[in-house]
């Protein structure tokens, strides 16, 4: 399910960019750019911290399982 949400986030930030680009670029298209990046990035670094949280939780219950 993240890898979708991932995915998601990569077109939406791809399709942002070239619809900004349509008519050339200036400095508010740079920073609307950044943001998405930005927005994109802490986004994905959630859903990698929530996996990380669960796989973690995962090892606990199985080494309390073997005991």
């Amino acid at each position: 399910m993240d890898d979708l949400k991932k995915g998601y986030r990569e077109g939406e930030e791809t399709a942002k960019e070239a619809w900004r680009k349509s008519d050339g670029e200036d400095l508010s298209d740079k920073v609307g750019n950044a943001g998405d990046d930005i927005r994109k990035n802490l986004g994905n670094a959630g859903d990698d911290l929530r996996d990380a949280g669960r796989d973690a939780e995962h090892r606990a219950d199985e080494s309390t399982d073997k005991l």
